[in-house]
């Protein structure tokens, strides 16, 4: 039976992991928190970047040789393989830890084992505390590798009758200062920002995050099968990286050193699902969607959205383009029925937040 002070200890850990969202691909975000023999909070930590020490590192090193015979609580289940750095499950024994509670177990079968190395050592091993909410901190990492493609997350600003753009085609700005302000902090989390080239030719967006201090900067990528994206569009500038996705055959002499991938196309262009296998195989887990009606229309037809996050403004329009475009659905029985997980005030704006239903 979990404790009060367990409870509290794992709820930190899900705190501190949260700190490495958008530092990390293509490791999870993971925070531990250590106690020693009398349930004495001694040292934490939180993986900060892939490559480097592990949450469970950082945590042990807080903790010195205070950390013998005490309690690790970790989102995630300690490692047992030795990639960048070490096992954690090992250097947990090693630091004497008498204890492990971890939240969620690792899917990764690369990574996973560790929870059997430790009880191996005579360690007592709880899992699944706060497992829910651990997941949902962690959840595009543990979807990309259940599934072996990114975890998509779908964004669009649009009036209160759904209109991205009035019918002359003027969009800015629908949305709030603080919903665009927020709409950062979601570029931030990720690992790659995806638009279209309608998109690219109407808004010649920027992508890159600005007014965050200390983050990493997404992949910024634009799928265009016919390379028709300008030389001199925003989105190639030096800010960020930036990927084109174009077709095999497609003409792209007008851009000199710029990243391509050049990808399978049909008829109807690139397919989402070659896209998403492109940049998985990038090291790209989480993706932000934020391209134009077309585009999220293929990601929705195509299975290939697992959060929707909406910015409604208290704006009426009655004409002009919708905020998705023919996603394959024809009748109300096929339509797509989220699960609205947050409804949250931006200044005037509501922000929508809403996960796709397992199986749908």
């Amino acid at each position: 039976m979990a404790t009060a002070a367990d409870m509290d200890a794992m709820r930190r850990a899900i705190t501190l992991a949260a700190r490495g969202l958008g530092s990390t691909s293509p490791n999870p975000v993971v925070g531990c928190v250590i106690t020693d023999a009398a349930g004495q909070p001694v040292g934490e930590g939180f993986h900060q970047r892939a490559g480097g020490p592990h949450a469970e590192i950082h945590a042990l090193r807080a903790a010195g040789e205070r950390a013998r015979g005490g309690t690790a609580y970790v989102t995630l289940e300690p490692c047992n393989h030795t990639g960048r750095t070490g096992p954690c499950s090992q250097a947990l024994v090693d630091a004497g830890i008498a204890r492990v509670v971890y939240a969620v177990a690792d899917p990764n079968p690369q990574a996973t084992g560790g929870a059997d190395t430790l009880r191996a050592a005579g360690a007592e091993v709880v899992c699944g505390l706060l497992g829910e909410e651990a997941e949902a901190g962690n959840i595009a990492w543990l979807t990309a590798v259940r599934l072996g493609r990114p975890y998509v997350l779908w964004k669009y600003a649009a009036t209160l009758d759904g209109r991205i753009a009035a019918a002359d085609g003027t969009s800015r700005w629908i949305s709030s200062p603080e919903s665009r302000a927020d709409v950062h902090r979601l570029r931030a989390e990720a690992d790659a920002v995806v638009v279209g080239s309608g998109t690219a030719r109407a808004d010649d967006p920027h992508l890159a995050v600005r007014g965050i201090e200390g983050i990493t900067q997404p992949l910024r990528v634009v799928l265009d099968t016919r390379a028709a994206i300008l030389s001199t569009a925003r989105v190639l500038d030096d800010a960020a990286p930036t990927l084109v996705a174009v077709a095999e055959d497609a003409d792209a002499r007008h851009l000199p050193g710029v990243d391509l991938a050049r990808l399978s196309a049909d008829e109807r262009g690139i397919g989402v699902h070659a896209l998403l296998t492109e940049l998985y195989a990038r090291g790209v887990r989480s993706v932000l969607l934020e391209g134009g009606p077309t585009l999220a229309g293929s990601f929705i037809a195509a299975g290939a959205v697992d959060k929707v996050v909406g910015y409604l403004a208290p704006v009426l329009l009655g004409a002009g383009r919708t905020a998705l475009a023919d996603a394959g659905i024809s009748t109300l029985t096929e339509a797509l029925r989220l699960d609205v997980i947050e409804t949250v005030r931006f200044g005037p704006d509501l922000r929508i937040t809403a996960t796709v239903p397992k199986g749908a």
